[in-house]
């Protein structure tokens, strides 16, 4: 081998190593930023990550009691309405963070009329450590699962498998309209487990069930816990189902829900 070769060779090998880390580090939210960056990251409409890094920075400021955070608070009651569900997901769990937070509870309370169920999940957890169990009803529906709809009538044209792992907005489905070519992608609104879904070839119409995605383990374990503190006894047919030994359900998460139920019974007894 040429000495030419051996230092294109080289450059290709340093190239594949070097692109996957240089990614990673552009998207690891766990990067430190400084003030100047984090301010920065929060008004970057263009680059929504860019906005969640800064959140979860800030979040994990405000976990430790940084004096500092306050100046970016007015920032987090602003991207409250922004118009990237992730943000807003990613907002609603941060201002959970500080419970003497501005108007962190006004908006937090704002947020359970979100049009994503994650967000108002989010939100809803937030408002427990406010001491305000008004979101209730959104945290027992982060123990559901969630039925995804046709928007139209038509045919599968391809779809994942029952049983496979799914993050939030993954694709669940591509959907062609009847009389039409262009097909509609049909995404998760939760992460999860697809429990079912049509295979490709059916032929659905308007408004009928698609696919149905069981909750993720976190998702499940931070309701149970809210439900631990807030949770009433009409919950209950929520919270058993993960007491038993069912598939993808772990032993933690087992044991949350039991010490959930006997929570709830404790309180309604003391009542």
């Amino acid at each position: 081998m040429s000495r030419t070769h051996k230092i294109l060779f080289f450059a290709t090998g340093w190239l594949i190593v070097l692109m996957p880390f240089l990614f990673w580090w552009n998207t690891w939210f766990g990067r430190h930023l400084s003030d100047q960056q984090l301010a920065a990251y929060l008004h970057d409409d263009k680059k929504p990550r860019h906005i969640q890094h800064a959140l979860v920075q800030l979040g994990d400021r405000m976990s430790h009691s940084d004096a500092s955070a306050k100046q970016w608070y007015p920032d987090l009651v602003r991207l409250a309405a922004n118009p990237v569900e992730e943000v807003r997901n990613t907002d609603a769990w941060v201002m959970g963070q500080d419970t003497s937070g501005t108007d962190f509870h006004e908006t937090l309370l704002k947020m359970l009329q979100d049009s994503s169920p994650i967000v108002r999940g989010n939100a809803a957890l937030s408002l427990v450590r406010f001491g305000d169990a008004t979101g209730r009803p959104q945290i027992v529906a982060l123990l559901h699962p969630v039925s995804v709809m046709a928007p139209v009538s038509g045919r599968i044209a391809d779809s994942d498998r029952n049983g496979t792992a799914i993050h939030q907005g993954g694709l669940l489905a591509k959907l062609t309209p009847s009389g039409s070519k262009q097909e509609i992608d049909l995404r998760s609104p939760i992460p999860g487990r697809i429990r079912t879904v049509d295979q490709p070839g059916a032929n659905v119409t308007a408004g009928s069930e698609v696919a149905i995605v069981d909750p993720g383990t976190q998702q499940v374990w931070e309701a149970l816990r809210a439900l631990y503190l807030v949770g009433q006894l009409d919950d209950l047919d929520a919270v058993r189902p993960y007491e038993r030994d069912v598939p993808d359900v772990s032993d933690d998460v087992r044991k949350q829900a039991t010490e959930t139920e006997q929570a709830i019974r404790a309180r309604a007894s003391a009542h």
